[in-house]
This record gives C-alpha cells, sequence and structure tokens, in this order.
C-alpha cells in the first residue's frame, strides 16, 4: 500500500487492487468507508474506498454489445449476476508512475491478446492521478485508446461513503432511470418526489441504485453529528451520476460517470454518455472531494 501524507490528511492506495483508495482520514474522521464486496471477486476480499470504473460504468446487459458491426462477448466479473459491470480496470494491478508526499500516478496497460480478451477486446493506456491535500482530494483520470481501431468507452468513480451520524445528501439531477429485474435501465422519469435531492435528505433508510442524467456535477453530504460534510465536483464528461444507497448497509455509494448503465446497448439514448475514441484518442475527467466543519 501507497500512504500520502497531506497535515493531518493520509490517503492509502492499492495499486495492486485496481488501482484502488484504502482509506481517506483526517485525524479520527474517515471520508470514506472501505467496503469489501464478495461480488466483485477480482478485488480477493480486500476492504476498498473507492476504485476507479474503466473503460465504462456500470453494467453492460449479458456482458454482449455491438459495436461498428461488430458483436463482443465479454466475461462475467459480478458474482450472482450475468451482466458485466464497471469496465475491467478494477480488476487488474496498475503500476506506480510518479509519487511525491502527497501525489502519486498510477498507470495501466491493456493489450490483447497477452491481457485477457474477455475482459474488454480493444487496447488502451488509463492513468489515475490522486492529489491530497489537507481538506481535499483531487483525483484525474485518462484513457488513451491504443488499438489500431476506434473504441466505446466511458469513466467514473466510484467512492463508499460512510452511512453515520444522520448522513445526509442532496445534488440536483433532471431525471433518473428505473431499473428492471436485472438492474438494467427501463423507464426515464423526471426526478422528482422521492427521486429528488433537491433538497438535502437523510440517507438513512433509502433504497436507491439507479442511474440520474442532467445532473449538476455537485453532490452535497454533511454529518450533522460530527460537524462535518463533504462537497463533491466532477467535470463535464461526467455526465450522469449513479447513486447506491442498500438499506441496512453501513455506507452509500455517489459515483460521477459519464456512461449511464448498459449505455454501449443503449445507442437511441441521445445522451447516453459513450465516447468514441479514434486510435490515439484520449478521454479525461477530474472528480474533487472538498471537506469542510459544518
Amino acid at each position: 500500500m501507497i500512504e500520502l501524507k497531506a497535515g493531518e490528511a493520509r490517503l492509502g492506495l492499492l495499486p495492486e487492487v485496481g488501482g484502488a483508495i484504502s482509506f481517506w482520514r483526517r485525524g479520527n474522521m474517515s471520508f470514506l468507508h472501505p467496503v469489501a464486496d464478495p461480488h466483485l471477486v477480482a478485488q480477493r476480499g480486500r476492504a476498498v474506498g473507492g476504485y476507479p470504473l474503466l473503460p465504462f460504468s456500470n453494467r453492460i446487459a449479458d456482458g454482449q454489445f455491438r459495436f461498428e458491426g461488430q458483436d463482443y462477448q465479454l466475461e462475467h466479473n459480478f458474482a450472482g449476476e450475468d451482466n458485466t459491470i464497471h469496465g475491467n480496470g478494477w480488476e487488474r494491478r496498475w503500476r506506480l508512475d510518479l509519487l511525491s508526499d502527497d501525489s502519486a500516478t498510477l498507470e495501466l496497460d491493456h493489450m490483447p491478446p497477452g491481457d485477457p480478451v474477455a475482459q474488454w477486446p480493444f487496447s488502451y493506456r488509463a492513468l489515475l492521478r490522486f492529489d491530497l491535500r489537507e481538506c481535499s482530494l483531487s483525483i484525474g483520470m485518462m484513457i488513451e485508446n491504443t488499438d489500431t481501431r476506434d473504441q466505446p468507452v466511458g469513466l467514473g468513480f466510484h467512492p463508499y461513503f460512510p452511512r453515520h451520524n444522520g448522513l445526509r445528501l442532496g445534488f440536483s439531477a433532471d431525471s433518473v432511470w428505473t431499473n428492471d429485474d436485472s438492474h438494467l435501465p427501463l423507464l426515464r422519469v423526471p426526478a422528482q418526489g422521492d427521486w429528488s435531492f433537491e433538497r438535502m435528505r437523510d440517507v438513512e433508510d433509502i433504497n436507491i441504485d439507479n442511474c440520474y442524467a442532467g445532473w449538476s456535477r455537485s453532490a452535497f453530504l454533511r454529518w450533522p453529528r460530527l460537524g462535518m460534510s463533504l462537497t463533491l465536483e466532477a467535470s463535464e464528461i461526467f455526465s450522469h451520476l449513479v447513486l447506491y444507497t442498500p438499506r441496512q448497509q453501513p455506507f452509500i455509494a455517489v459515483e460521477p460517470v459519464s456512461n449511464m448503465n448498459d449505455a454501449f446497448n443503449r445507442p437511441g439514448v441521445g445522451d447516453g454518455g459513450v465516447h468514441v475514441l479514434h486510435p490515439g484518442e484520449k478521454l479525461e475527467g477530474h472528480v474533487r472531494m472538498t471537506v469542510a466543519t459544518c
């Protein structure tokens, strides 16, 4: 594990576990909640506080999609489901490229057929940069098409936040996708009523696992009993937000992502968020989380 330091802030990184974050804390306050998800088999039981999503976010139905006249079949990487989830960056070992006291850059090259074609059939290079400050954490992500063909891609980041001390959440969004029984998008509805977080809400008893579209690219979390707050801001490419608040679990996930769930199989959705990269082209995004007393 790599540990970054900035004043009293500490950040633990796990390059060999999908470039994941182990912890982010300052003093006695942990801003991320490490989760060992048995469904994510490639994490080998390690508890992680957040991890990158690339070259796509969330599910691809049955691991199948069609691109430029070619059909592709991905391996199932999420135990208990026939869908493929979250790309393959979280399944791979990343290399340490640059390191200082408060910053680290990790690198990953995926090059079939030497690397598993069933994880992803195209070659790419990815970078993750973490910059730690006393009161903030910035995460930069980049994916480059190193293949000789066009390829569809997406980006995202999956942080787990502690669900205690009356955690409240707020963000604005235009719409949200309801899910079918396979956790795939079904209907797009306005983000109103029980779907709305326009006014900050207590998330203790909320059970959501859905993708929002047209969000403001900023979300606000507050732990009122601790007098702490966190602001999450994402760059323009992260046009979707996946909210995961499993009932009776000690965490929630607020995931800024570029593509909607199962986007590669939804070409009719104009703002589905799939980016097609020509050989040599890159896609970049940034997420910044800032903490404060309140």
